[in-house]
């Protein structure tokens, strides 16, 4: 996988994450839409952390001289626990 063509699902993983935000805002009265558009929030912010630890790791490999090829999509139980 590319640099590109993680940037390209961040850029998509976004603009999902800001139309849940608006139409949470929407839902407040429909508790069963309210509940999956969080549901599916918490996803989008999970993926996108994995992606943007992807594109790091990625470019780490790169500047230490190494092949970014070389880098794998770490579980989301690993990436949410990083220390922020």
């Amino acid at each position: 996988m590319s640099d590109e063509t993680i940037a390209d699902r961040i850029e998509r993983l976004v603009s999902e994450e800001h139309q849940l935000r608006t139409r949470e805002q929407q839902d407040s009265q429909d508790a069963d839409r309210l509940e999956a558009d969080q549901e599916r929030l918490r996803d989008v912010e999970i993926e996108l952390d994995r992606c943007w630890d992807l594109l790091r790791q990625r470019r780490a490999k790169r500047d230490a001289g190494a092949n970014p090829e070389d880098a794998h999509v770490r579980d989301a139980n690993t990436v949410e626990r990083y220390w922020q």
